[in-house]
């Protein structure tokens, strides 16, 4: 359903995007990124690091670096998927918002709602 490959939205060294393999509908469940959660107040070790970029919000007191895809799906103000945070399984979902159709790149909003405009942080 989904992969990872080269993404035109970026020339940088890591210019990787999650890209879809064949149509998928909107509502659908896409990935189920397993999530390390560590106290907020370990975050300064992590900002360190290049995982600083890569990091969520997860839940009032931790962070989360998220496994598989997860922090493989690039930006958009306009996206066509969304992340919903799993805390009893511990994972973070992604859903398609809209309809995507096959090699299409999969792309969210960093600022967790679909209609969040804010600046980003970088």
């Amino acid at each position: 359903m989904i992969e990872v490959k080269k993404s035109p939205l970026s020339d940088g060294e890591f210019n990787r995007g999650v890209f879809a393999t064949c149509d998928i509908k909107k509502g659908e469940l896409l990935h189920e990124a397993p999530v390390i959660s560590y106290p907020n107040d370990q975050h300064r070790y992590i900002e360190q690091t290049l995982l600083a970029d890569y990091t969520f919000e997860y839940g009032k007191n931790h962070s989360a670096i998220l496994l598989g895809y997860g922090i493989l799906f690039n930006h958009s103000y306009e996206p066509n998927a969304i992340y919903e945070i799993n805390f009893k399984k511990e994972t973070f979902d992604f859903y398609a918002h809209t309809d995507i159709k096959a090699g299409e790149e999969i792309l969210i909003n960093y600022n967790g709602d679909v209609d969040n405009k804010d600046p980003l942080w970088f």
